[in-house]
């Protein structure tokens, strides 16, 4: 049905961007040539303001309109070629030609003005890099229209993704699939803080709150070894319980975040405050190639890096980061140690998440395409940064498995990009993860 309606529209676009053409056959006057002018641009500036209904508003409702305004342009500017190509061999002369021309110039880039805004304003799937090549490659024949198509199958594809969602959990929204009997407690991974204005966990927590969880934040330093983030981990977990009149959470950690809770749980004595520890991809097992590049790199090198990266932490809010301690318990020899000193509190569900890339370049976004590389001389089959055998812990491992030539990477897991990948709804994943802490009376 859309596209008859875009069709449609397309034809009086055609239309009202030829309208000096249809003067010349259908006008005397130059009183009525100068309305039928004006009545194409009133048509145009009505097309580009409220070019379609969409069932939903906002940013979906935006890329929506833009999408099908775009395909309005192309089609509309494909048929006015051929019309002024049309009005030059006819023998109507330049200066019909030229005129026509220059209006249906003016009322286009109107058109792809607008529906570029609402796309580049609206979209999250475009990413950076379709943006760019929208722009760079706009005045370029043919290889402009392959971008443009490209991209509206982009937002298309991700109008109906959202808009699927968005029922989904409206269908579902009484059952609550994700109220858990105990909050959860999101931990991130090394480098990163909990800041407002960007969460790690990016579309996640929004997804998981639609369906009834509650949701908590470690809000540890960034960078410091297991043992000091554990103990603010301990500290932020008694909080919570305090906070909420609750006795225990369940964690779910990201990378290094996963270290640091279990060692909170399994040798600081949080155990009796947590009911369930989940992993997503954690070393915990280490990385070979950390202990590689430690042992390689000059002393005088590290400590210049670390001493740079120190000093940013600071600034992102870390009272005392600690660059090598945070690296050095992520190589495999010190988690090696950890896990002879950090067993499994009794009491405590113990499960793991993993994922990997397919191949290098063609297998997710930089950096993660690039340093799979490198990893997998040293660890093998991994996310970009850990290795798959690293990855299990405790009663269960789920490991996600992609699809095609598209991996699933140490980023992809946290939505970081907040990439829709075919294959793979990192949302949905974490909704059947914690509806099944639910299950089990978590």
């Amino acid at each position: 049905m859309e596209m008859i309606s875009v069709f449609i529209k397309a034809l009086i676009a055609i239309a009202a961007t030829n309208s000096f053409l249809l003067t010349l056959d259908l006008a005397k006057g130059a009183g009525l040539k100068a309305l039928m002018i004006a009545a194409g641009v009133i048509c145009i500036l009505v097309l580009c303001i409220y070019p379609c209904k969409s069932s939903e508003g906002g940013r979906l409702g935006r890329i929506h309109r833009g999408s099908f305004l775009m395909k309005l342009f192309l089609i509309t500017v494909s048929a006015d070629i051929a019309v002024n190509i049309y009005i030059g061999i006819s023998g109507r002369g330049w200066r019909a030609v030229t005129v026509n021309s220059v209006i249906a110039f003016l009322e286009l880039a109107l058109m792809f003005t607008v529906s570029a805004w609402r796309l580049y304003l609206g979209s999250v799937q475009l990413g950076i890099r379709w943006r760019v090549m929208g722009v760079c490659l706009a005045f370029i024949p043919v290889i402009d229209i392959i971008v443009l198509v490209h991209m509206i199958r982009l937002v298309d594809d991700e109008y109906k993704d959202e808009v699927a969602r968005i029922a989904l959990d409206r269908s579902r929204a009484a059952d609550r699939v994700c109220a858990t009997k105990y909050p959860l407690l999101m931990v991130h991974g090394v480098f990163f803080r909990d800041v407002k204005l960007l969460n790690y966990w990016n579309r996640i927590p929004a997804a998981l709150e639609k369906n009834g969880a509650k949701i908590f934040y470690g809000k540890q330093q960034s960078a410091a070894s297991v043992a000091d983030s554990a103990a603010e981990l301990k500290a932020r977990i008694k909080e919570i319980c305090e906070q909420e009149g609750c006795e225990k959470v369940n964690i779910i950690a990201h990378s290094k975040g996963g270290l640091d809770s279990r060692w909170a749980v399994g040798v600081l004595g949080a155990s009796d405050m947590v009911a369930s520890v989940t992993t997503i991809n954690t070393p915990h097992r280490g990385c070979q190639f950390a202990d590689y590049l430690l042992s390689k790199a000059p002393e005088g090198f590290k400590n210049a890096v670390a001493s740079k990266y120190n000093a940013a932490l600071k600034r992102l809010g870390d009272k005392d980061p600690d660059f090598i301690a945070a690296v050095t318990d992520l190589t495999a020899s010190a988690c090696a140690k950890i896990n002879k000193q950090c067993g499994d509190a009794e009491g405590v569900f113990y499960q793991s998440v993993g994922s990997y890339n397919v191949s290098g370049a063609l297998s997710g976004r930089f950096p993660m395409n690039l340093s799979y590389l490198f990893v997998k001389l040293f660890d093998g089959r991994n996310d970009g940064l850990v290795s798959v055998d690293s990855m299990k812990w405790g009663e269960s491992f789920t490991l996600l498995e992609p699809k095609g030539k598209r991996g699933i990477t140490h980023a992809d897991v946290i939505d970081l990009n907040r990439e829709n990948i075919k294959g793979f709804d990192v949302r949905e994943f974490y909704v059947g993860l914690v509806s099944d802490l639910k299950r089990r009376g978590f």
